[in-house]
């Protein structure tokens, strides 16, 4: 399983992004459908094994689940990984590191494939072979990255509680962690294979719902103790449904661009001569350009963790951790009263601008693109096959790749934005307005409906 097609369940690349029917009759045809109904009953059974995995934990002596999320809840890496995993990593559950080591590990081996033209070359040429040694290498490097975080975690457990673990239930933590990253990939991969849809997206996707209830708890228990407004709440709802509105729209908007096929005499017959549509998505590369950019944000605070904070390469690497992330409120200098948080911002979202063209330039080659209209004897209406098609087509994925990652990166930050605008913290569930909560719940949810849709018109087809 690669990390692509992550991207494409999330809601990136190209062609129609909308639904042709109502959703309560999608699901109604695919109920009555038994294939189907057969595929979403598994769905729904791995949904609940993973939310049974999620409530196990894993024993630590002298330490219980209230106390770690007691002493670390007001850190935004917690929050931020935790959103992912349901609560596994505030439960302390077998689960804690979730899909984390596999996402880290695909994005390390999608840029080393596009950076080393050797692998580029062989992953092009290569066939299924290829892409099946490039999941190996994807799992091994899961693996031990599954150790490398897991130790981590552990490390700012035990900074954050100021307590110690003994070496043999170390090691029992982090196996138990380990196995159950590898098994929540094997959870997705079933349901890839005997489902529908991307398993691994619809693995997060389930991860941020069941974390909604534990938060929507919060935020009531909050307004009765009367440590949260009202307006506040209405503030919430308000962008919540504002933020959907306009991920719903931006990912089914898309640039059609008309290609005109030639006509071809076949003895008496006539076939060929009408217009087709090359539809390109508005967000070609979905919330992939979010996960780099947070992976990377959030590299030097897993890395101080690691080392120990206390430590002075570690007191470095927190440090860097502060100056990356939009999250930090502390000002620059007295004299200077700007937030830490602004200039990560701007970083933040030139990152997201970055890795959006850079993941549609590896993604969608223009030049095949014209080739391949040229020998079909296809062409775009008043432009010239050859260069001129490429140039026409490099210059519109341009202009539509600038217009989704601006909108991305809106969306990246508005989960940075809203504390202010609310008045909340990310603990009564603020980031769920933006970022990559939100997309990916919204993205992976369009996604996976249009390709029960596309079952069912290929059945009607039939």
């Amino acid at each position: 399983m690669s990390f692509g097609g992550f991207g494409g369940a999330a809601g990136g690349g190209g062609g129609d992004k909308g639904l042709s029917l109502p959703l309560t009759q999608i699901f109604k045809l695919a109920w009555q459908d038994p294939d189907l109904k057969q595929r979403l009953i598994f769905i729904l059974i791995m949904f609940a094994v993973f939310t049974f995995g999620v409530h196990v934990p894993v024993p630590i002596p002298n330490i219980s689940s209230d106390e770690v999320y007691e002493a670390l809840s007001k850190q935004y890496i917690f929050q931020f990984l935790d959103s992912f995993g349901g609560g596994a990593l505030r439960r302390l559950s077998v689960f804690a590191l979730g899909l984390n080591p596999y996402i880290t590990a695909s994005i390390v081996i999608q840029i080393m494939t596009t950076a080393v033209p050797s692998l580029k070359k062989e992953l092009e040429e290569g066939g299924q072979y290829a892409r099946n040694k490039q999941n190996k290498w994807t799992r091994g490097l899961t693996l031990v990255l599954c150790i490398f975080q897991g130790s981590g975690f552990l490390q700012m457990i035990m900074q954050g509680l100021g307590k110690n673990i003994a070496l043999q239930d170390r090691f029992m933590i982090i196996t138990m962690w380990t196995a159950g990253a590898m098994f929540c990939l094997w959870i997705g991969e079933q349901i890839s294979e005997r489902g529908i849809g991307n398993g691994v997206s619809l693995v997060i996707f389930v991860g941020i719902i069941v974390g909604l209830p534990y938060q929507a708890q919060k935020l009531s228990s909050g307004l009765s103790n009367g440590l949260v407004q009202w307006w506040s709440v209405i503030a919430l709802g308000i962008l919540f449904v504002a933020s959907t509105w306009a991920i719903v729209y931006f990912t089914a908007a898309q640039r059609r661009i008309p290609i005109q096929h030639m006509r071809r005499n076949y003895g008496t017959k006539v076939i060929g001569g009408k217009t087709s549509y090359l539809p390109l998505s508005l967000l070609m590369a979905g919330v992939l350009p979010i996960i780099f950019a947070s992976s990377l944000v959030g590299l030097p605070y897993q890395f101080a963790t690691m080392v120990g904070e206390t430590t002075p390469l570690g007191g470095f690497l927190k440090g860097m951790g502060e100056w990356l992330s939009p999250a930090t409120a502390r000002v620059v200098h007295p004299y200077f009263p700007v937030p830490i948080g602004f200039f990560a911002s701007i970083l933040y979202a030139g990152l997201i601008l970055f890795f959006t063209y850079f993941w549609t330039a590896i993604q969608y080659n223009v030049e095949d693109i014209s080739n391949n209209l040229k020998r079909a004897g296809s062409y775009v209406p008043g432009v010239r096959p050859g260069k001129q098609t490429k140039d026409f087509l490099d210059g519109i994925i341009s202009r539509i790749t600038l217009a989704g990652a601006g909108f991305i990166a809106i969306v990246a930050l508005m989960q940075y934005i809203a504390p202010a605008v609310t008045n909340l913290t990310y603990q009564y569930g603020v980031g769920i307005v933006g970022g990559t909560s939100l997309l990916i719940m919204v993205s992976v949810a369009l996604e996976t409906m249009r390709q029960i849709e596309a079952n069912l018109l290929m059945k009607q087809y039939q």
